[in-house]
């Protein structure tokens, strides 16, 4: 089974979000989900991960920092 991670260009475009907004959210913690994972220094996430983060994140308030998106 090969597992398939969208890059910062894809969650970009799963969002809506800019590539720029994707980057600079990802290192702010608690404000993305971690990644899922990490070749050197590229993050992937599974698509789940962002579906989830995009429903939470239409529905409330940002979720505290720390908080496990999955």
């Amino acid at each position: 089974m090969v597992v398939r991670y969208l890059g910062v260009n894809e969650v970009a475009a799963r969002t809506g979000l800019s590539p720029n907004t994707v980057k600079s959210y990802s290192g702010i913690p608690g404000r993305m989900p971690q990644p899922d994972a990490m070749i050197g220094r590229v993050k992937g996430w599974l698509p789940e991960t962002i579906d989830r983060w995009m429903e939470r994140r239409s529905s409330g308030p940002n979720m505290p920092p720390g908080a496990d998106w999955r």
